[in-house]
């Protein structure tokens, strides 16, 4: 069974996921524009997503 959202694309892997939080943050003391808020936290519930179906694999 692919893990797939019904609205969305798959998943993407969690290392994929870190790269693209990794890319939001220019260096380590930048602040995120509204927008790019919206997105880190879009990336953050979709890494728990594929953090919680690694678990659920591995059980």
């Amino acid at each position: 069974m692919s893990p797939t959202r019904p609205d969305r694309a798959p998943l993407r892997s969690a290392d994929e996921l870190n790269a693209a939080i990794r890319a939001l943050f220019t260096h380590r003391d930048a602040r995120l524009s509204d927008e790019q808020r919206v997105e880190y936290r879009a990336l953050l519930t979709e890494l728990e997503q594929v953090t919680r179906r690694d678990v659920t694999a591995a059980a």
